[in-house]
């Protein structure tokens, strides 16, 4: 009896064993189990925006599923996927956790950022003009875009718009060109927008007859870009989007662009304000050398002028027929005993009239160049005739170094008692003693007390100008003398009619005072 039950207890003690060996193997062979690791992190949970996807047993490989995860989703459409991407992996020891495999990693991920998408972005073109870009939806609309631009200047469509791609790009962008509409006839392989009608027959029944003016071919003869058009494809949402005629009127759109005007002999501020299409007070506040519209300007001055140009600028060349009035040109006689600031009109000129065929060729609405292709006159232009001088006239420079305008040129009131309330020069304050110089070579005139102006001095210039220098403490040049541009000839001071050190300058043209500021150089 008690050998049945010692063998009894040995039998269930192998059962155990054998149970606990045969558990122990079969974890080697459950899906997702690994065998603890000693001193370190068994178990990697992953989260993406926040939400668990899954447990890695190495957290480096989740980046690697995500963007698998991401390409899937991409693939899967033509269209641009966006979504937040926030990925976590946390580590911890946890010896009998269960294991994602990567399919079902990269699934959860998936789910994940389906749900939490910002928004699909669909195939779309960008139009870049300088610096503006439209965007449309397909290539047809921007094709229908640039011809509403480009009809601007046509009547009917001659010219059609077609893409190219750009050959120098290394990724893929189209270019935006013309062509007549018989040419885009001949090149099937591009697609165009429109058909085109002839023009520029109009009014050819009323050429003289037997002239030779109904010989040429009238019309539009070119048209194009003279802007460069870029368009590329794009992945944008549809309030990214811009519709047909929207397009077209940014691309058409006015903007006010500031140029540069050389004044030319004869102008003035009212002709240069009509010439440029710039307001006469806008011209004026653009340039801090004009005070007002009475200012003097000189020939080959630079003035600031604005002009309205469209965002995509369009080139243009037109054979016409015309009949006009015409101003012949101005023939100049030199004289070098003259400065080139003197000039005097020998005769008066008379328009002229003639026919034309010319070629003109235009940037937007102006006029760039005309060649006239055949000309009848009826009654010739009788043409203005100038004399100018060629000496270069003399420059003048500020009298002190340093000083504070403490007077301007004009009206003003009385600064004391007696004093003009007209000042005919301008003042800078200055201590006394500072030196005074020749604004310009010449002969001294005067140099003396002058009553109101204290010491003073008066300077010829060999341009029929003078200048005088008022309030001086001390004189350094005699009546007669010879002196030249920046040569000291004086200290200022406080003599005569004065409120304080300071020097008064004068400058005189034909013995009438002027503004000294608009010849200082």
């Amino acid at each position: 009896m008690h050998y049945i039950t010692r063998y009894h207890n040995r039998m269930k003690y192998l059962r155990y064993k054998t149970a606990a060996l045969t558990f122990v193997l079969a974890l080697f062979f459950v899906p997702g189990f690994t065998m603890p690791r000693v001193g370190g992190e068994s178990v990697f949970e992953v989260m993406v925006n926040g939400q668990t996807v899954g447990r890695l047993r190495d957290g480096e490989r989740a980046q690697e599923l995500l963007l698998t995860a991401r390409k899937n989703i991409a693939a899967a459409s033509a269209e641009q996927f966006l979504a937040d991407a926030d990925l976590y992996v946390e580590g911890r020891v946890d010896n009998f956790a269960h294991f994602s495999t990567d399919e079902e990693m990269i699934a959860a991920m998936e789910e994940v950022l389906k749900a939490g998408a910002i928004r699909t972005d669909k195939p779309a073109w960008s139009v870049k003009v300088g610096r503006m870009m439209v965007s449309l939806r397909d290539l047809d609309q921007v094709r229908q875009a640039l011809q509403r631009a480009a009809d601007t200047y046509q009547d009917g469509e001659q010219f059609l718009v077609t893409l190219k791609g750009d050959d120098d790009r290394q990724v893929s962008v189209l270019t935006a060109q013309t062509l007549a509409a018989k040419e885009t006839e001949k090149e099937s392989v591009l697609t165009t927008v429109g058909s085109g009608d002839d023009i520029g027959t109009e009014g050819l029944s009323d050429l003289p007859s037997g002239t030779g003016f109904a010989g040429f071919d009238y019309g539009l003869k070119e048209l194009y870009f003279a802007t460069k058009v870029e368009v590329a494809e794009s992945y944008l949402s549809d309030d990214q989007l811009l519709g047909v005629d929207e397009a077209a009127d940014k691309l058409t759109k006015l903007w006010q662009e500031e140029k540069i005007y050389k004044v030319k002999s004869g102008d003035t501020l009212s002709e240069i304000a009509i010439e440029t299409d710039t307001p006469l007070d806008e011209l004026i506040a653009l340039n801090s050398s004009l005070e007002d519209e009475n200012s003097t300007i000189r020939e080959g001055q630079e003035l600031i002028t604005t002009s309205a140009v469209p965002t995509l600028s369009i080139g243009r060349v037109e054979e016409l027929y015309y009949e006009e009035d015409y101003e012949a040109e101005i023939e100049y006689i030199y004289n070098d005993d003259w400065y080139t600031t003197d000039k005097e009109t020998r005769q008066q000129p008379s328009a002229g009239h003639r026919k034309v065929a010319a070629k003109k060729t235009y940037l937007n609405d102006e006029e760039v160049s005309t060649e006239i292709l055949k000309e009848e006159v009826t009654y010739p232009a009788v043409p203005k005739i100038v004399e100018i001088g060629t000496k270069v006239p003399p420059t003048y420079i500020k009298p002190i170094s340093g000083g504070r305008i403490s007077s301007p040129f004009g009206r003003r009131k009385a600064p004391k008692k007696g004093a003009s309330t007209y000042h005919k020069g301008i003042d800078w304050a200055t201590p006394v003693g500072t030196a005074v110089v020749a604004s310009s070579g010449g002969v001294v005139e005067r140099a003396g007390w002058g009553s109101g102006y204290g010491y003073v001095v008066y300077i010829n210039h060999a341009d029929g100008r003078q200048t005088r220098y008022g309030h001086l403490s001390k004189i350094l040049v005699k009546p007669g003398e010879r002196v030249s541009q920046g040569q000291k000839i004086a200290l200022s001071g406080n003599t005569g009619r004065s409120t304080g050190p300071h020097i008064h300058f004068e400058m005189l043209i034909g013995g009438t005072a002027v503004n000294p500021l608009n010849y200082l150089n």
